[in-house]
């Protein structure tokens, strides 16, 4: 009589687990790890085609020393901050955020010399480099887009009910979103 009260309570609870959200939080977890390592992919991506477009940089701009060590400096800086997928904390992507933000400060002040140079903006290689840089940019706000999607459902799932009373006993915690950057609320003003 006990084997045979066991077993149906056996699979109440299994029915009951599964029902819970268990296994949305997980797949939607994963969601959230897959959209943050694209993420981390286009940072990489401009990191290193950032060192190419330095380097044809150099040989045109020989008087632009100071602009071009601060980007390699700030580069530096960038893939120092490394975040974890199980650390995607508000002040972890803020760190993350703001080391990229000065990589992309510096890289803007780079892109703003070289107009400066007739010879440089003709060269085909430093075209190239900067459709491709171009094209990362845009790559990178695709990816942080999707991964703040990922972040939203997932954090909207371990928040409701019932997946709410559970999720944080089963180490489910909420995660950091990308932001704007501060004073992007603002258009830039244009004087003629």
């Amino acid at each position: 009589m006990k084997r045979f009260l066991s077993i149906p309570l056996y699979l109440i609870v299994l029915s009951l687990f599964s029902s819970c959200g268990y296994n949305t939080m997980v797949k939607q977890q994963e969601a959230v790890e897959a959209a943050w390592a694209q993420v981390d992919v286009q940072y990489q991506r401009r990191n290193d085609l950032i060192g190419n477009l330095v380097e044809t940089v150099k040989g045109y701009a020989k008087y632009e020393q100071e602009t071009l060590t601060k980007v390699v400096e700030a580069r530096a800086s960038a893939t120092q901050v490394v975040v974890k997928a199980d650390q995607l904390t508000e002040e972890n992507i803020q760190k993350y955020q703001a080391a990229q933000g000065q990589l992309t400060s510096a890289l803007s002040k780079l892109m703003a010399i070289t107009e400066n140079y007739p010879n440089l903006k003709a060269d085909q290689g430093f075209s190239d480099l900067r459709a491709e840089l171009s094209g990362t940019e845009n790559r990178i706000a695709q990816a942080r887009r999707q991964f703040n999607e990922a972040v939203q459902e997932y954090n909207t799932t371990i928040k409701t009910f019932p997946n709410n009373m559970l999720a944080g006993s089963f180490g489910f915690e909420k995660k950091g979103y990308f932001k704007s950057d501060a004073g992007s609320e603002k258009a830039p003003s244009v004087k003629f």
